[in-house]
């Protein structure tokens, strides 16, 4: 499949260095496979791309629908020193290296908090899962979805999704568009762990956020509101200003809606 590919352009830009790429025609899913591996004792960098998943994760337990050929779907390990609380923030970094990585083909933002958005429609979908012991974080996996080739999408998200291919009309490179998503987080990463949070990363993540300036529909378990979004803070909490005030909001707590549509 894309094996020799992708070890060519990881070789080429170095980050053969960190990732340890295997490619696999079919899995049930890359984050699957990478915590079997985590779990025997497997090192940071390992990196598993598949051209298809059987039982693809999305969030909150979702099925993640993995149609082979069009899509890349990848996964690695990462074995930071992190306490808990800066983990989750991980998946910002993963959100902006990806919409750094599209931004290359055609302007990308990000829906906070790691939904990237082509034309107001989802062009990714990122998993993070972590595996803690005796409150201490042992490893995390990283897990990436980008509709690369996709022609057309089934009616429940029609919608809202879309790809590169219909964007720009032609195919793109599956191997080129996932290697430049690692190399730039790879070097965010990196900026994010020198601090151990957003702090480096804050302002090029703002750049790229659709809902800074907007009006959000927060839909909070405790009672839906509308709020302004300014931007995200350290630890990667969205900002909103209501009646004047400041909040915080993370991104495990409530879903954050555009009152006129997906963004």
């Amino acid at each position: 499949m894309w094996q020799d590919e992708f070890d060519r352009l990881l070789g080429q830009c170095g980050e053969d260095s960190f990732y340890r790429c295997m490619c696999f025609e079919t899995i049930d899913s890359t984050n699957e496979g990478i915590k079997r591996e985590a779990r025997k004792g497997a090192e940071e960098g390992l990196l598993f791309v598949a051209a298809e998943q059987t039982a693809g994760k999305g969030r909150s337990g979702r099925s993640w629908v993995s149609p082979r050929g069009e899509a890349v779907y990848f996964s690695f390990l990462l074995k930071p020193k992190l306490p808990p609380e800066n983990v989750s923030a991980l998946t910002l970094v993963m959100g902006l290296s990806v919409a750094e990585a599209v931004s290359g083909i055609l302007p990308a933002g990000i829906k906070w908090p790691n939904d990237i958005v082509v034309r107001g429609r989802k062009i990714c979908g990122i998993l993070t899962e972590a595996e803690a012991e005796s409150g201490q974080i042992g490893w995390i996996v990283v897990g990436t979805g980008i509709n690369v080739n996709n022609t057309a999408f089934d009616g429940t998200i029609r919608d809202r999704a879309t790809s590169l291919r219909i964007e720009l009309g032609r195919n793109v490179p599956i191997p080129e568009i996932t290697v430049a998503a690692l190399r730039a987080f790879h070097r965010n990463y990196k900026a994010y762990m020198r601090r151990g949070d957003m702090t480096e990363l804050i302002p090029r993540y703002n750049e790229y956020l659709v809902n800074r300036g907007k009006q959000v529909r927060i839909e909070d378990p405790a009672g839906a509101y509308t709020a302004r979004a300014r931007g995200i803070d350290e630890l990667g909490r969205l900002i909103v200003e209501r009646d004047g005030k400041e909040e915080r909001i993370a991104s495990g707590e409530v879903s954050v809606r555009g009152l006129w549509g997906y963004v």
